[in-house]
């Protein structure tokens, strides 16, 4: 590996709820640098979520990450001339990445309606453990699973 190690970015927590994971989520859903656009998008879809559930949009929000994490993918790996997909554990970062990749995805694909909306409906469905996010999650470790047998090629 070639120079320096990247250091870490320090996120600044989000204004209104002070709360760095929203701050990042935010930061994923923006558009060519039009942090106020997915702030309000975002701020949008929590007002949506208050009124539809009666319920704090943060802990909703939360216990939608914590459904749509994945604790195992697989990544591909060549061992003698054969690729393998070998399961391996996913890291902090990379959970939350992509759960925020998943659900962003998953509303940008449904038409429609004001994105907003789209990510309101999409929260609230994976807090619930359903939702095409949730489906990826666990499609994600069905293959995990499948490919158990090559788990002594994880390094």
């Amino acid at each position: 590996m070639r120079g320096k190690r990247a250091t870490k970015r320090i996120i600044t927590p989000d204004p209104k709820y002070n709360s760095e994971v929203v701050a990042r989520f935010v930061n994923y859903l923006m558009y060519d640098g039009k942090k106020n656009t997915s702030q309000r998008v975002m701020y949008s879809a929590f007002e949506i979520i208050k009124e539809k559930t009666s319920k704090d949009p943060l802990e909703v929000f939360e216990t939608a990450l914590k459904n749509i994490m994945p604790s195992v993918e697989v990544k591909s790996k060549r061992v003698g001339g054969a690729n393998y997909q070998v399961p391996i554990q996913v890291r902090g970062d990379r959970r939350y990445a992509l759960a925020f990749r998943w659900i962003i995805g998953v509303a940008r694909s449904r038409k429609g309606r004001p994105m907003a909306e789209k990510l309101a409906a999409e929260l609230m469905a994976a807090a619930e453990g359903e939702g095409d996010a949730v489906k990826k999650r666990m499609d994600v470790h069905r293959m995990a699973e499948a490919n158990r047998a090559f788990a002594h090629f994880a390094r």
